[in-house]
């Protein structure tokens, strides 16, 4: 399968999430009229700092979308599956196009429940330490791997930690390294604002 590529680095895009996207350069406008015009799709990856793109990435369907007066795209992006990038392919268009498989990251196997409170009790406390604005009523309504997602797509998390978690191979992975992730950034934080 081939697809328009957006990469964006800090957004990340995970099967059955929502992700509203603000386009506005030139060449990303090209690309939601190329994927209006096809099937919809567009896939989500982070870069690394040279250009080059990860190999894993995640891609949506446009599910709605406005043009602007000023000639923007406000779109939803609904994750449908991970995929691998075989290559990219060389096109005349401003934006990036690959060719890409599926692979099956975070399906089936549900987590347990029982694991919520622990997971929620940390991200409270990380959400106050990094003054992210969620009411955390929302998140009660999620299931844990809906919970998960949502964590690492909202949370200032750094590219690279974002695309590992987007690497891992199953649900527990997902939960054992977001939890582990939270609670060493707010030992890190602590660190440092006792030197300070």
């Amino acid at each position: 399968m081939k697809i328009p590529i957006f990469p964006l680095n800090g957004a990340i895009l995970f099967p059955e999430t929502n992700l509203p996207l603000n386009i506005f350069e030139e060449r990303y406008i090209e690309m939601v009229d190329y994927s209006l015009s096809n099937n919809r799709l567009i896939g989500m990856v982070q870069q690394k700092k040279n250009g080059e793109l990860y190999r894993i990435g995640c891609y949506g369907k446009i599910t709605v979308f406005n043009e602007t007066p000023d000639k923007r795209y406000l779109i939803n992006l609904k994750g449908e599956n991970c995929f691998n990038i075989i290559r990219e392919i060389d096109t005349l268009q401003k934006f990036r196009i690959c060719e890409i498989e599926n692979i099956d990251n975070f399906n089936g196997n549900k987590l347990d429940e029982d694991l919520r409170k622990t997971i929620i009790d940390s991200f409270k406390k990380y959400k106050e330490v990094k003054k992210i604005n969620v009411n955390l009523d929302d998140l009660s309504q999620l299931n844990m791997l809906d919970l998960l997602k949502f964590i690492v797509m909202i949370s200032p998390f750094d590219d690279s930690m974002k695309q590992m978690f987007l690497e891992l191979k199953s649900n527990e992975e997902l939960y054992e390294n977001v939890l582990s992730s939270l609670q060493i950034e707010l030992v890190s934080d602590q660190e440092t604002n006792l030197i300070n």
